[in-house]
């Protein structure tokens, strides 16, 4: 079953249109995170989930976005990767860390309000692929009412670990010589998870959160790989294989630290629905956490 029609009727459960004209404004659109790994078809899932509840029968409102639009600017971030020159886990966009977070909390704020709201975006091809935020003069400025609000994102949901768990973690890996945890010094991984911690400003404004999970998160350097040979032959360029690869190593300290928190539920009873999916993105379980 398409996984759209698992998470509709989880919407639902939990929402309930406005029935007098104009009452949508009167009050907070329904905020929905949408969280999952590098080629997992989320950005995919959040359109037809769009589509869908803009739809007849339901003819909703939906205001989405992503957390890669909040990605500090290129200036920030050259200012970010000086000031850890030894930190690979900060020296490009990806890991928490190269976010802005204020831009994310103010931007939902505004949305929640009910008010007109430029939406963020960023140019991942800028600075020859280091990417750059566009002029707010540049930004679409999304309008209420607002029933629902999506925003997208690999990382969307991800808690900050204690120091012990942490150290734990990495011990672990180092010992086993598995995943690339052992790949980076417990200071730079620490790194990240502090600065993960103010994550918890835009997950706390979540009403629902959907997790589509990998079975196995070693999927997502083929899912990823799929993605640019796919990219090559629409566009006639991209990134080699290794490089590729390189890209994902760049994340999956984060996915090996975090998503067991996210997968066990980081929201209140009955507010995460977790979808895992098999290395062809087949829906293998759903579960209501």
């Amino acid at each position: 079953m398409d996984k759209v029609q698992h998470i509709l009727p989880f919407i639902f459960s939990n929402y309930q249109k406005p029935s007098a004209a104009g009452s949508a404004v009167s009050r907070p659109p329904l905020f929905v995170g949408v969280s999952g790994p590098q080629g997992s078809g989320k950005t995919t899932l959040t359109t037809a989930l769009v589509e869908g509840l803009r739809a007849a029968p339901h003819n909703l409102s939906v205001c989405a976005f992503s957390i890669d639009d909040i990605y500090l600017s290129y200036e920030d971030q050259q200012a970010l990767k000086k000031a850890h020159p030894e930190n690979k886990l900060v020296a490009h966009r990806g890991e928490p860390g190269t976010h802005d977070i204020n831009l994310g909390i103010s931007t939902f704020r505004s949305l929640h309000a009910q008010q007109p709201t430029p939406i963020p975006s960023y140019d991942k091809s800028a600075h020859s692929g280091s990417g750059d935020r566009l002029p707010i003069t540049q930004w679409e400025t999304a309008n209420p009412p607002f029933d629902i609000v999506i925003f997208e994102g690999w990382c969307v949901g991800f808690r900050a670990i204690s120091a012990e768990v942490l150290k734990e973690k990495y011990e672990t890996a180092c010992q086993s010589r598995t995943g690339t945890l052992p790949n980076h010094t417990f200071e730079d991984l620490e790194f990240v998870n502090n600065k993960l911690k103010a994550y918890d400003a835009l997950w706390d404004q979540l009403d629902l959160l959907v997790h589509v999970d990998a079975q196995d998160i070693s999927y997502v350097y083929n899912w990823r790989l799929q993605q640019e040979h796919a990219m090559i032959a629409a566009r006639g360029s991209g990134m080699s294989d290794e490089k590729v690869r390189e890209f994902v190593d760049g994340y999956m300290p984060a996915y090996e630290l975090f998503v067991e928190t996210l997968r066990e539920g980081i929201m209140k009873e009955g507010k995460q629905l977790r979808i895992r999916v098999g290395e062809r993105r087949e829906v293998v379980e759903v579960k209501v956490l």
